[in-house]
């Protein structure tokens, strides 16, 4: 059973209900589990009706299931009209499934772009509009969190999933300019966090995912969830159109800081001393 959050109050979304895609495993089930700590009743959504069943046992009695397939429309409206008839309300929605695998860009086949490409994007905005539709704008009030990625300015071996998340965050941005007022949609990008589908990949992608984040460590799927938690209260409406980005500091600089090429024998970043202004 998922215990009291350890920074919220366990009553910060009491009443309020949530929809989380990709919701058995990893990130998506910590969202849930910190949502449902913090008093929401949360669905998880997902293709597998076991996955999902196992999550929802851990998690606990606010937390219930909806198997579907993100991608396509009747059973996305199917996930949010499961929400609506338990609990007569929707008020969030987290568009956390997604999926990519490790190749170089220049050996991505066109179904392996065109398969990316369709649950990346094509599935976030499925479900977007099936809860805009559905529930947000007949409410006149919502919150959607897209979760992308980071860092922004390249991912090698990764650029299926680059492009990908892209465009979800420019979907984020004209979505929230579209229903300003009714809906907020704000996109949560994310580093290199220590999950298991991380480990999926070779051994020498997981060796270094740590250093090459500036605060030398992986993100941890608590820290994930608190920011979901955060964007699920009333704050998340004022950041409605931005991209929040949580990820150790990896889109402003990759490796360690100070980087081993400025650093002296004394372990010291040069500083250039001022001249006087005499």
């Amino acid at each position: 059973m998922a215990g009291p959050s350890k920074i919220f109050a366990d009553d910060a979304l009491a009443g309020r209900v949530a929809i989380v895609t990709g919701g058995g495993t990893n990130l998506g089930r910590a969202a849930a589990m910190e949502l449902a700590a913090c008093g929401a009743d949360v669905v998880i959504a997902g293709r597998r009706e076991e996955v999902l069943a196992e999550a929802a046992d851990l998690i606990g009695e606010r937390c219930s299931t909806a198997a579907g397939d993100i991608r396509e429309p009747d059973q996305a409206a199917a996930i949010v009209d499961t929400a609506l008839e338990r609990h007569g309300r929707l008020d969030l929605l987290v568009n956390n499934a997604g999926g990519q695998y490790f190749v170089p860009a220049e050996a991505i086949t066109a179904k392996g772009w065109r398969a990316v490409q369709r649950l990346n994007v094509g599935g976030t905005r499925t479900m977007t509009l099936a809860a805009a539709e559905r529930a947000f704008l007949p409410a006149g009030a919502g919150t959607i969190v897209n979760v992308t990625v980071s860092p922004h300015h390249g991912m090698p071996a990764m650029a299926h999933t680059g492009a990908a998340r892209a465009a979800v965050e420019a979907m984020t941005r004209q979505w929230a300019a579209e229903w300003s007022g009714r809906i907020a949609v704000v996109a949560a990008a994310i580093g290199r966090f220590d999950t298991e589908s991380l480990r999926k990949y070779p051994e020498v992608v997981t060796r270094g995912a740590a250093r090459s984040v500036p605060l030398q460590r992986l993100g941890t799927m608590e820290e994930f969830a608190w920011l979901i938690a955060m964007l699920a209260t009333p704050l998340g409406k004022a950041l409605s159109g931005s991209t929040v980005t949580l990820d150790g500091a990896c889109d402003n600089w990759t490796g360690p800081w100070p980087p081993p090429n400025l650093i002296e024998d004394t372990g010291e970043v040069p500083t250039e001393e001022r001249r006087s202004a005499g």
